[in-house]
C-alpha cells in the first residue's frame, strides 16, 4: 500500500506527461542495463555509453537490445579509457545525454531493471533524468550481486561472499564476457540473473 502511494506521489511530480508509461509495469519482461562512465563518483562522472537488453521468460532477447554512445562534456581520464575502451574520438559522434535518455526510456518503458551493482547505474541515469522529466526512474530494480549474496549466505559459515563478477562467474561456471562494453555487460548480467533465478 505504501509503495503504491509513493508511486502515485512520484507520478504527480512527472514534469513530462508523455513518460507516464514508466509507471505501467510490463508483466512479462525485464530489462538488463549497464552504463559506462567517465569515473566512479556519481557527482562528477558523465555517461559515455548505455547498453540494455530485454529478458522475456527465461530468454535474453539479444535481438531486442539498445546501445548508444554518449558524448561527454568533460575530459576523460586515461584510466577510464582503459576500462571501457572508448576514446574521445570514438565518442565525438555520440549523441547528447538528453537524447540518449529519451531513447532509453522508450526502450525500457515500465519494465523492471536488472544489473550488476545496479544502484550505481541507476544513480548515474537519475542524475540526468530528474532534471529532464522531474522524477527518478520508478522501475523496480533487481541487483544480481544482492541476489547472489542472499543465495550464498544461506550456505556459508564465515559470512564472506566474494561479489566480484569474476568470482560470481567462476562459482556459477559462466564464461567471462568477450568484450567489455555496456551492451555486452548488460547481456552478461541478464544471463547471470537467469542463472541465479533458476537456482533460487
Amino acid at each position: 500500500m505504501l509503495q503504491k502511494l509513493v508511486r502515485r506521489w512520484q507520478r504527480k511530480r512527472l514534469s513530462d506527461p508523455q513518460y507516464a508509461f514508466l509507471y505501467d509495469e510490463h508483466p512479462d519482461e525485464l530489462v538488463s542495463i549497464d552504463c559506462e562512465t567517465t569515473g566512479l563518483e556519481v557527482k562528477d562522472a558523465e555517461i559515455v555509453s548505455i547498453g540494455a537488453v530485454k529478458i522475456r521468460g527465461n530468454q535474453v532477447l539479444t535481438s531486442e537490445s539498445f546501445y548508444v554512445l554518449v558524448k561527454p562534456e568533460g575530459e576523460m581520464a586515461a584510466e577510464n579509457i582503459s576500462v571501457h575502451g572508448l576514446r574521445p574520438q570514438d565518442l565525438s559522434a555520440g549523441m547528447g545525454v538528453e537524447e540518449a535518455l529519451r531513447q532509453l526510456l522508450d526502450f525500457i518503458g515500465g519494465r523492471p531493471l536488472v544489473g550488476y551493482f545496479l544502484e550505481y547505474d541507476v544513480a548515474m541515469l537519475n542524475k540526468f533524468l530528474k532534471p529532464l522529466i522531474g522524477v527518478k526512474l520508478p522501475n523496480r530494480q533487481m541487483d544480481i550481486s544482492s541476489i547472489y549474496y542472499r543465495q550464498e549466505m544461506k550456505n556459508l559459515q564465515d559470512g564472506f561472499v566474494d561479489l566480484r563478477l569474476e568470482a560470481i562467474n567462476k562459482k556459477l561456471r559462466l564464461p567471462e564476457t568477450v568484450r567489455h562494453d555496456a551492451l555486452n555487460d548488460a547481456v552478461h548480467a541478464a544471463v547471470v540473473y537467469l542463472w541465479l533465478k533458476g537456482r533460487g
